[in-house]
């Protein structure tokens, strides 16, 4: 009687941790490619030279989470913590901006008015940290699950 071989078990904690990552690196995106950002005339090159900045952000963290989280070898505890701190850049950047003088979450030309959720408004913060961190935060604890397991196994 023949066996099938049996298949790999899918890493979850790593598919969570590559969704988290390419959240912001899409996002960014979808929030700044138009004209109220990068396409804005109001805009000075100035500001739109640090809006790419942002952009670039995020697709070089997520690119550098999917190389550190899926790169050949074996995963080790501090690929794994690179990774998740990696995931995390952007939303680590992002959260003290609005504490500097003159920010705010919406341009007041493109009114002020937020959406919500409930009683949340949901902004750059709170769709980072209620999607982002949740989800780095389940795939770390996954991930470190499958190291455990994979290591007692040996």
């Amino acid at each position: 009687m023949t066996t099938a071989p049996r298949r790999a078990a899918v890493p979850v904690g790593k598919v969570l941790t590559s969704v988290a990552a390419l959240v912001p690196a899409v996002g960014a995106f979808a929030a700044d490619w138009n004209e109220t950002h990068v396409f804005n005339p109001r805009w000075p090159p100035h500001a739109k030279f640090h809006n790419a900045q942002t952009i670039t952000l995020a697709v070089v963290a997520a690119g550098l989470t999917l190389w550190e989280t899926w790169r050949p070898g074996p995963t080790t505890p501090s690929r794994l913590r690179w990774s998740t701190t990696m995931g995390g850049l952007f939303f680590l950047t992002q959260a003290p901006a609005i504490l500097f003088p003159g920010t705010a979450f919406v341009d007041p030309e493109n009114g002020l008015q937020t959406t919500k959720l409930g009683p949340v408004p949901v902004n750059q913060l709170t769709a980072i940290g209620a999607v982002v961190l949740p989800l780095l935060a389940a795939g770390h604890a996954l991930e470190v699950r499958r190291l455990g397991a994979t290591t007692a196994a040996s």
